[in-house]
């Protein structure tokens, strides 16, 4: 069987965001990186494949050819090979296109089970899991904590808002895990050198068969008009204690900050 994990290249989080021209976000950069996100669902995949016999681990993105670097990450991690799909068509797609190509792309690649994160660390809407499910017909497995496969089943623990269940649904399906699954391993030097020997395939939407009017900008169902920085924060107050008085002034300020 073949496990894909869906991994995503995204401003490193640390750095102030950029937006091109057109207002979509800067993804490209010297910073750029895998979502940590979706380190768990790599990590979930790579324990996966250890216990199916036969199984194999493929990680798919969809982005600029910038990504590759994000590919190579989860290779270094473990994965066995890559598939990047890339195409000028692509840029500008929101969460409908990006899942049109990956549904494409999963179905060229016959995958058995799907792996993503719970979100994204750029976007972060979430939603992704559900529309690519919807869009292969299989069911969905949300918001999991643990994943386990037998007998051809997926059985997830989940933990939302209303406690902790265990869900399970006949594969092939979608998994999103959180963060809470298993800390993602870090890869060694042997594992960096092997990475390097591994291939990554790189996918059009003409190779998968996709039309361009299905991704991209043309057919993004959201439009951002317009983008503007939060205002800068007032400077605060700085309360100097020399005679003990500083209580009384934090006293003060904050029963005039409450009124």
């Amino acid at each position: 069987m073949r496990i894909i994990a869906l991994v995503k290249y995204v401003p490193d989080s640390g750095d102030e965001v950029g937006f091109e021209p057109d207002l979509s976000l800067g993804r490209v950069g010297p910073s750029s990186r895998l979502s940590e996100l979706d380190e768990y669902a790599v990590e979930q995949a790579l324990r996966l494949r250890t216990e199916l016999a036969g199984a194999t681990l493929t990680v798919l993105s969809v982005g600029p050819a910038e990504a590759e670097s994000a590919l190579r990450k989860a290779l270094q991690m473990g994965a066995d090979d890559a598939v990047l799909v890339t195409d000028e068509a692509i840029a500008g797609s929101d969460v409908f296109g990006t899942a049109t190509v990956l549904s494409a792309a999963i179905r060229s690649l016959e995958g058995g089970l799907v792996v993503a994160g719970m979100s994204s660390t750029d976007a972060g809407l979430g939603v992704v899991p559900a529309l690519l499910a919807d869009s292969l017909s299989w069911p969905l497995l949300s918001q999991a904590a643990a994943v386990s496969v037998e007998a051809g089943l997926a059985k997830i623990a989940r933990v939302d808002e209303t406690g902790s269940r265990v869900v399970e649904a006949a594969l092939p399906a979608v998994v999103s895990v959180t963060d809470q699954s298993g800390e993602p391993r870090y890869p060694s030097f042997k594992d960096v050198l092997a990475a390097k020997k591994k291939s990554v395939a790189t996918l059009t939407l003409a190779d998968l068969g996709v039309d361009a009017s299905a991704a991209g900008a043309g057919s993004a169902r959201v439009e951002v008009l317009a983008v503007s920085r939060n205002a800068d924060r007032a400077a605060g107050r700085v309360i100097v204690d020399v005679d003990g008085s500083s209580v009384d002034e934090i006293i003060d300020f904050l029963a005039a900050a409450t009124k």
